[in-house]
């Protein structure tokens, strides 16, 4: 059976696009870091420009500059030294509850491997479920970059009203 036949396969091939996407948007030095849960399992994805987190995100930033837009919003995303990355590479929101807390803490390891490679100046957690696995994961920062212990609420995104 070829790789893509069956469910796992194009599953993870989606994933592997996923993060060749994401790399084309990491900036040379990553000043804020903000952590997500895992892309959607509906297959949509941030740095496609199809998520509801990217829409909530160029919002905020558009709320506090008009000259941001679809069109330019990953560029600038990425100039002004911002990054997205995730506890999970693949998705966790269709897990039931203990199988996802699971999936976030396995992910711990690697995302500390991803934060000791970026060194981010901050750290910000997008939701409150992930707040321990991400403190568990950048340790060594603590004291040393600043960390947002508390979730940020984006508008639309079912979590708050503001940035």
């Amino acid at each position: 059976m070829k790789p893509t036949e069956n469910g796992q396969g194009g599953r993870q091939a989606k994933a592997a696009d996923h993060e060749a996407t994401r790399a084309r948007y990491r900036p040379e030095k990553v000043r804020l870091l903000f952590v997500g849960e895992s892309p959607p399992a509906s297959g949509r994805f941030f740095y496609n420009r199809d998520s509801g987190l990217y829409r909530a995100m160029l919002g905020a930033f558009h709320a506090m500059d008009h000259t941001i837009s679809d069109d330019n919003f990953l560029d600038v995303f990425q100039k002004t030294g911002c990054y997205l990355t995730d506890v999970c590479r693949r998705p966790v929101d269709r897990l039931d509850l203990v199988a996802r807390r699971d999936a976030c803490s396995a992910g711990e390891k690697t995302l500390a491997r991803r934060i000791r490679k970026l060194q981010p100046g901050i750290i910000i957690s997008l939701v409150r479920s992930i707040k321990g696995n991400v403190e568990n994961a950048a340790p060594s920062l603590h004291g040393t970059a600043p960390y947002s212990t508390h979730p940020i609420r984006v508008a639309g995104f079912g979590i708050g009203r503001s940035f």
